[in-house]
């Protein structure tokens, strides 16, 4: 199997920006300066082929796989439909966990949860209700989500310190999304961008 077939299912496998570092873990056997390279001309290819609808970007110290700004109009109309779905008990759950413990990590959610968390996550991230907000000087760097000041809006609320008791932060919220609070002011998702808040 070649390294960028390899390079490419891990990036179709992830929302967050990958690190050399990360991509070493995964990866045994390669080294930093062959994983440049390939990151590079793939990331070459990606720009010049016009038939792509993918780009491969550097942020946050890594790299992530996303789609072209000139299908924008497309994306952002999918999204559209999709945030507009309410989330599950699940997606609730982890939202409550960050927004009591924030900043926190994945693994630090998982500990508390018990389970996988990554598709919850990803799906806070689209609906603009959490964000990467840094990461953790651990072993790892592993990346650090927070709540957003859309999460405040969507939920009706002026700031964390109006959260209800964690044990009835779940069923609020759920509540709320059932209301459809703040659901006609949704924008595009943009959740590496969002602008943090204080708590």
């Amino acid at each position: 199997m070649s390294l960028a077939s390899i390079l490419e299912s891990l990036f179709f496998a992830t929302d967050e920006p990958l690190t050399l570092e990360r991509l070493l873990e995964v990866i045994p056997g390669e080294n930093a300066e062959s994983l440049k390279a390939a990151l590079s001309d793939w990331r070459q290819r990606l720009l010049e082929d016009e038939s792509r609808g993918l780009q491969l970007l550097e942020v946050a110290g890594g790299f992530l796989l996303a789609t072209r700004p000139q299908n924008s109009e497309f994306v952002d109309r999918l999204l559209e439909r999709r945030k507009k779905r309410t989330l599950s008990q699940a997606a609730l759950e982890t939202l409550s966990v960050i927004a009591y413990r924030e900043p926190i990590t994945r693994a630090e959610i998982e500990a508390i949860r018990g389970v996988n968390v990554d598709s919850m996550i990803h799906t806070l991230l689209q609906r603009r209700l959490i964000k990467i907000s840094g990461r953790k000087e651990v072993p790892g760097h592993p990346f650090l989500y927070r709540t957003t000041k859309h999460f405040l809006h969507h939920f009706g609320l002026r700031s964390l310190t109006e959260l209800p008791k964690i044990d009835e932060l779940s069923q609020a919220l759920a509540d709320a999304e059932g209301r459809g609070d703040g659901a006609g002011t949704e924008a595009t998702p943009a959740a590496a961008d969002e602008a943090g808040h204080s708590e």
